[in-house]
Formats: C-alpha cells, structure tokens, sequence
C-alpha cells in the first residue's frame, strides 16, 4: 500500500488532538504573561483563559493535549491542577527544548497525531459548540481556518479568490492572498492535517514563531483550505481576549450562552435576565452550585411557611419570595456551566428540592386557606386540594424519574413515544408556574391557584404514566 493512501487513511480518523500554545501567537506575536497584562492566567468568569480553554477542549470530545509552554509552565500546572478534573491526558514541550521555529518539532508532534490537530494559542474564550463543529467538519486532508467575520462576509471572499483561481489556472478553494485579509478577521485557532506537519512543509521562519502561516498558504496553494465563520447569536462563537474590553465581552458571550435545556417563556424573557446578576455575585462568593440549589430550596420553603399564615399580605410576600427562589435557581445551573462544576448529584439535588419546594408550597396554601375559613361549610377542601396536588406532584416526580432513565437506558419505540417524553420532561422543567403563583396571589385567589394546581399535577401525572407505558418502551426493557 502506497504512502499517499496510508496517510490517507490516517488523516480520515478525526479531530482528537490539540495543541495549545500559552506564550505565542498562533502567527508568531508573543503573548504577554505578567500579571499587570493580559495572559493565560487571566481570568474570565473566575476561570483562567488556559484552564477554560483545557476544559472546553475536554467536554468537546478532544482527547489528547499536548502544551508547547514557555517559562509560564509550573503556573499554568498549577492552575490546571485546581478546579474541575482534568481527565484527558496532558504533554508538557517546554519550547526551549522544542523551538518553535524548528521542524523537528513538528515532526514529533505530527507523530502523535492520527488524523488532524487543533492548535490554538491561548488567548481566547471559544464555545463547545465550535470545537464540536470543527470536529464534524474534517474532510480528507483540508485545513480549516476559523473566520470571525459574518458568513455573508466570507462567501464573498470565497467567490472573489475561486473567481482569481480559476482565472489563473489554480483549483484552489480558498486564495491566499486574501487569507491576509483584515476584513476576514482569522481566530487563533486552526485545524492541520497531520501531514501539513512534516518538515517538507516547513521553510526558515522566524525565531520563536510557529510555521502556521507557511502551513496555511501552502494548503490554500493547492486547494486544501476552507473557512469555518463564528456565529456569535449561536453555540459557535469566539472572541478573543487580548484588552480589558475583550475580557468583558468575552463574559457577555459567555453569560449569552447560558441557556437550560429545558426553558418555558418566564425563564427565558424574566428570570435569566436577573438571574445573571445573582450568578456574578455568587461567583464572586466563590459559592458551589449544590449551596445555591440548597439556597433557592431555603427561600421556597420560607415561602411555603408565609403562605401557610393565610392572610392577604402574608400571601404576597410568599410569592415574591418563591419567584425570588426561581430566579436564584436559575443561577446553579449556570454557575455550574460556567465553572464545569456540572454533576448527576448536582442535578439530582435540583430537581428534589424543586419538587420538595413545590410540595411545600401546595401545602402550605392547603394550610392558610383551611385556617382562614375554618369553621365554615367545606372548610375541608382546601386541605383535599392540598392532599390531591402533593400525591400528583409525587407521583409526577416518580414518573419523570423513570420517563428519564428509560430513555438514557433503553430508550423508546417509536420517535413519536421519544416526542411526547421530551414535552412532558419540559414542561416539568418549566418555572412558569411562579409568575401564575404571584398573579393570583395579588388577587386573592389562591384557592383556584390550588384547585388548578391539584388539577393540573394529577393530570400530568396521567399523561406521564401514559407516556412510560410498557409498550412505549423499547424492546430493551429495564
């Protein structure tokens, strides 16, 4: 078998290499490290921009990290050594045993590698979503270069340079002469093909400089380059961080990208949009995603108890006091995306308490309505309505319980039995019901808030042991 096809071969087995560079620019300008300057060390969202990009890189499926460090390494694995688990396995090349500039470099690198890498310097926040989308996008032998232009910008260029290539007889996708276009705006972050490594590539460069560019304009020379636009209003955003300013807008993308995987109309218009600002206090406390759960638990039961006095203006701060928990349960989530501090007992923890709190809730409106009309006739059903909306929201807690591990066991039969389990587990999800609270507590009615809220868990649990029934299950029972 010829080389060309073992290369080939090897080139086709994906994206699962990086390599990160904390001291250079990807195109050869040296990265400040002091502390009055911008670095790998600085810190965005109370994260440092290396261990962000180390632990971005991990959750995005790559799998082998090697880190070509200048004198800033015992640092950099000290940052890395604290916070959220590192599981991938980390080389450390200290470039004054392996210059930059030298092809024997990355020669070894290109060694390790088995199909394309991903080198980036270290001076930028990315998203998951476009590590993940670079990964699908590999094609046989073709670099990528990450464009923070709008798309519409550079399907321009892409026309324009095609247009000048087949004028002068070059099957080339993408011109060189545009690479260097400013408009283009190129990310520090590209994808090589093992074998644009090789020293064959490689020509005298500058001293401490990174042949990336060289890499580049031979691949877009022969055909072997295309363009992949940042999207800054989806999952496929990055900004880089290089002035005080970047750093604040890299937050903003960050804190933007916050969004829960079930989300109803008042989380998405009302409670994200404070909950942001509880999230950065929290932060700075330094608070751990499971205390600000235990927290918004805290607040809803105290709401639970104001609701339980029975009076009007009791009623009204109780429900303040519940939608304050829903904002604040809003921010776990998000401190815990944003520190990689995600867990199953986190999320677990989450959705007890909810339902804890949302029991306690029914209950102790079931209570301040009982005492404020005892005596009278029917005096009993409020606590009825009580009684009937605790079993339904238990019952309801059970079954979404088992609706979610039959579908990460077994999963379901037909893709209409997997729709209907994804509404109803959002609807579940949904905070909505905390705005409804506080509009009939403001009227004085919380008696048809629980009336609708026995209602309403009992028949929600009706439609998820609908859902869950056996033969809506795969053949791969439980």
């Amino acid at each position: 078998m010829s080389k060309g096809i073992l290369q080939r071969k090897a080139e086709i087995q994906g994206l699962a290499t990086a390599i990160l560079l904390p001291s250079v620019r990807l195109f050869g300008y040296p990265i400040e490290s002091q502390v009055e300057d911008l670095g790998p060390l600085t810190r965005v969202v109370g994260i440092g921009l290396f261990q962000r990009a180390v632990l971005t890189l991990q959750r995005a499926g790559i799998r082998q990290l090697i880190v070509l460090s200048g004198p800033e390494e015992e640092q950099l694995k000290q940052e890395l050594s604290k916070g959220p688990h590192v599981t991938i396995p980390v080389r450390w090349m200290p470039i004054r045993e392996f210059p930059l500039e030298d092809s024997r470099t990355w020669e070894a690198l290109a060694a390790e590698v088995h199909g394309f890498a991903l080198v980036a310097s270290v001076d930028s926040v990315f998203s998951r979503g476009l590590i993940e989308r670079l990964r699908r996008d590999v094609q046989d032998g073709q670099a990528i270069v990450v464009s923070q232009a709008p798309q519409r910008q550079v399907d321009q260029l892409l026309v324009q340079g095609l247009r000048s290539n087949i004028s002068s007889g070059r099957p080339a996708v993408f011109a060189t002469p545009y690479f260097n276009d400013p408009t283009l705006r190129v990310a520090e972050l590209v994808v090589v093909p093992a074998s644009l490594m090789s020293a064959t590539n490689h020509a005298v460069g500058e001293k401490g400089s990174p042949p990336i560019r060289q890499w580049l304009e031979r691949a877009a020379a022969d055909g072997r380059m295309r363009i992949v636009s940042t999207d800054e209003k989806r999952e496929n955003w990055y900004q880089s961080v290089r002035t005080l300013a970047d750093v604040q807008a890299a937050e903003k993308k960050l804190f933007n990208s916050l969004k829960g995987e079930f989300e109803g109309f008042v989380d998405r218009y009302f409670n994200r949009k404070i909950s942001r600002w509880f999230t950065r206090l929290f932060l700075v406390m330094g608070l751990s995603p499971n205390s600000i759960t235990v927290l918004a638990g805290l607040i809803g039961m105290l709401a639970a108890a104001g609701f339980g006095m029975g009076t009007y203006g009791a009623g009204i701060v109780a429900a303040l006091l519940f939608q304050l928990a829903a904002i604040i349960d809003c921010c776990d989530g998000e401190v815990a995306r944003l520190t990689f501090t995600e867990s199953p007992l986190g999320a677990w923890l989450d959705i007890a308490l909810d339902n804890l709190v949302h029991m306690a809730i029914f209950a102790g409106i079931a209570v301040g309505l009982y005492t404020t009309h005892i005596g009278q006739p029917e005096d009993w059903i409020p606590l009825a309505l009580g009684v009937a909306a605790v079993f339904g929201n238990v019952l309801s807690f059970l079954l979404v319980g088992k609706a979610q591990k039959i579908k990460t066991v077994s999963g379901w039969r037909a893709p209409t039995h997997a729709a209907w389990a994804d509404v109803m587990l959002k609807n579940v999800a949904s905070r909505d019901f905390s705005a409804a609270l506080l509009g009939f507590a403001l009227f004085d009615q919380l008696y048809w808030f629980l009336f609708f809220a026995a209602a309403g868990s009992l028949l929600f649990a009706g439609a998820m042991m609908w859902v869950t029934r056996p033969s809506a299950v795969s053949s791969a029972r439980l």
